[in-house]
């Protein structure tokens, strides 16, 4: 299976989106400080340098996540717990921006989502599998693996 082309796939484009991210960001406050827009009366300033803040944090969440999946290539390993994690979430992130990309911004950005999406499940499941299949080929039984058995029968 092509784990590993998945796997360096998968963060070159979140790579790729962080960079993304980060300028539409950027651009955003330019906008927003430049037009002197308002809303609620909150300060046009705190507006931008929040939109370039919220930009910056989610551009870096991104990267995080694209370095987790470039380890994982290169180790040919499933990512640890932490890193498990990480790209369970952006993942979630992912179909939700997906669902509501169809209606901000049209079917392109919800196509685009859903293939970051499949490429993230796609590594997510992959190295699961590997690793099992590993384990399974070792002789590996649940005892061994720290699982608890009984086999004495549970009564109420």
């Amino acid at each position: 299976m092509a784990r590993r082309p998945v796997a360096w796939v998968a963060a070159i484009v979140l790579f790729a989106e962080a960079l993304g991210i980060v300028f539409l960001n950027w651009f955003l406050g330019l906008v927003v400080d430049n037009q002197d827009m308002s809303l609620a009366g909150l300060d046009p300033q705190a507006m931008s340098v929040g939109a370039w803040i919220a930009g910056g944090l989610f551009g870096l969440y991104l990267v995080l996540c694209g370095i987790v999946l470039v380890r994982t290539a290169i180790v040919d390993r499933a990512p640890g717990a932490v890193g498990r994690i990480l790209l369970i979430s952006v993942a979630v992130v992912h179909g939700l921006l997906g669902a509501f990309s169809i209606s901000l911004v049209g079917w392109s950005s919800f196509v685009f989502m859903m293939i970051v999406l499949a490429l993230l499940v796609l590594t997510l499941v992959a190295y699961d599998r590997h690793e099992q299949g590993e384990a399974r080929a070792a002789g590996d039984t649940p005892a061994q693996n720290g699982a608890a058995t009984s086999s004495a029968p549970t009564t109420p």
